[in-house]
């Protein structure tokens, strides 16, 4: 019993700690939002660009001719999207995506 009182404290010390680590500038807006963006690579490829902006691919093609200026890189004759950049390239034009 004590065992498990141990490992609970532990856990809860901490998922505490990892908490305040960020407290004044928090990366994430919520504790799930951690998990959704671990295992996700940094650059996206053109082709799933639509995944990210959680819109149908005819809407994303759209919205690349509609905003040439949305930053890309191009390598070896494909492009590709940071994700960081995305979404501050987004939030300085008031568009959301989740």
């Amino acid at each position: 019993m004590s065992l498990f009182l141990g490992a609970g404290i532990a856990l809860a010390g901490y998922f505490i700690g990892d908490g305040l680590k960020n407290w004044k500038n928090p990366s994430e807006k919520t504790f799930i939002d951690h998990f959704k963006r671990r295992g996700q690579s940094e650059l996206i490829q053109e082709d799933t660009l639509h995944r990210f902006f959680g819109a149908p691919k005819q809407d994303t093609k759209e919205l690349l001719q509609k905003y040439p200026d949305i930053p890309s890189v191009d390598v070896n004759g494909k492009t590709y999207f940071s994700r960081t950049s995305l979404r501050q390239w987004l939030e300085a034009r008031k568009i959301r995506s989740d």
